[in-house]
């Protein structure tokens, strides 16, 4: 007689929510998030992080030691985000949403 192969499903530990809802109905889960050994940080990655935070999928502080950023790197991305969109995220973007310095 054959032996049964037992198929077993491990689950990771995941502290915090597993999946939340965003404003457009869409769904974002912890697969979205970005790989925490990122080191080039695309527009589109910047932005997984900051949704996150944002909608409680990751806490800021868990965000800022798992992708190894900054608070005043991460507060730049949500003030980018939230005066100019996500494409202000972009690195040929910067220059022209920065603001300019007085003075200089």
């Amino acid at each position: 007689m054959k032996a049964q192969h037992e198929t077993v499903m491990y689950l990771k530990k995941v502290y915090g929510p597993r999946a939340v809802t965003l404003l457009d109905g869409t769904v974002m889960t912890q697969a979205d998030l970005p790989d925490s050994r990122t080191r080039r940080w695309v527009a589109s990655r910047k932005a997984a992080v900051v949704r996150g935070v944002l909608y409680g999928l990751i806490g800021q502080d868990a965000a800022l030691e798992r992708y190894c950023i900054s608070a005043e790197e991460f507060e730049q991305w949500v003030r980018a985000v939230s005066l100019h969109g996500e494409e202000a995220l972009k690195a040929t973007a910067l220059q022209r949403f920065r603001t300019p310095k007085s003075g200089l």
